[in-house]
């Protein structure tokens, strides 16, 4: 991960920065509460509380930087609990509370400090498009998860409308957004779809959102909040950030016979040589 993410935790507080940030939360909050295991992480983007509504007992958000790690401790991180909505339990048990999980891990993401097939759930809030090396990154993560284990990966879409970030000095009214790496490396959801089908991890579900424009001020936004319902169903890969979830896939051994074994001689055939030698000796006499 790049020096871009430095000096943007500011972004999370403007309009449009709110408005990616709720529809990402939403999404991670309702994909994690019916993911189960014993250790989960999150990789970058501290502004989101991907883990917060997650069971696992044991949840760790990882940093890459002394850099990242000094600003998380000083920024004044957005109020995450007015995106979504607190667990429900079932039943007539009480609604369990979000829980903010605090940074724990100072790492590369490219070198994990866990051992293979560790964790069951991995959370990469737009941690590929911020690498230097996202393959590499994708790699790793699929190292370190348990067979069956699920990983969460957000992204912005370049084939949308804030794809098209570099021409925001030439439009009226759109931003080059801080945290989005140049166009080179954004990853689009075909090539990500590929990765993760090199890497043995089994797509299960994918959605688009942020359908309007980037805007500035939220009058803008509101302006263009039609296109949040038509988006869906009119051009529903054009979203301006996708989400993806998907399973590592591990191939099982199932033990097979030796085919060039000959199989032994029954008991039943034997009697039959015994008889024949037994009526020759018979015909002798």
């Amino acid at each position: 991960m790049n020096d871009q993410i430095i000096g943007t935790q500011n972004w999370w507080h403007t309009p449009l920065g709110g408005y990616m940030l709720s529809w990402e939360q939403t999404c991670y909050d309702d994909a994690v509460a019916d993911i189960f295991g014993f250790h989960s992480l999150q990789i970058g983007l501290f502004p989101l509380q991907g883990l917060r509504n997650n069971r696992t007992p044991h949840r760790w958000l990882a940093l890459d930087s002394t850099e990242q790690l000094a600003q998380w401790q000083q920024s004044k991180r957005p109020d995450v609990k007015c995106f979504a909505q607190p667990l429900q339990s079932d039943g007539d048990l009480p609604a369990s509370a979000a829980v903010a999980v605090t940074a724990g891990l100072l790492c590369d993401a490219h070198a994990l400090p866990f051992g293979p097939d560790t964790l069951d759930l991995v959370l990469l809030p737009h941690t590929l498009e911020l690498s230097a090396d996202p393959h590499a990154v994708l790699r790793e993560v699929a190292r370190v998860m348990v067979p069956e284990g699920r990983v969460l990966i957000s992204g912005i879409n370049p084939a949308s409308l804030w794809g098209m970030h570099t021409w925001s000095r030439r439009i009226p009214g759109l931003q080059k957004l801080p945290p989005m790496p140049d166009d080179h490396n954004l990853i689009g959801y075909g090539r990500l779809r590929d990765w993760l089908k090199l890497l043995g991890l089994e797509l299960q579900s994918a959605s688009f959102g942020c359908f309007r424009p980037a805007m500035r001020s939220d009058t803008w936004l509101a302006r263009w909040d039609w296109m949040d319902r038509v988006g869906p169903t009119a051009w529903p890969v054009l979203g301006g950030v996708y989400f993806v979830e998907a399973v590592k896939k591990v191939a099982s051994v199932h033990k097979l016979a030796a085919p060039w074994k000959a199989t032994a001689p029954s008991a039943a055939a034997r009697p039959a040589v015994a008889a024949r030698g037994g009526l020759s000796e018979t015909n002798r006499r």
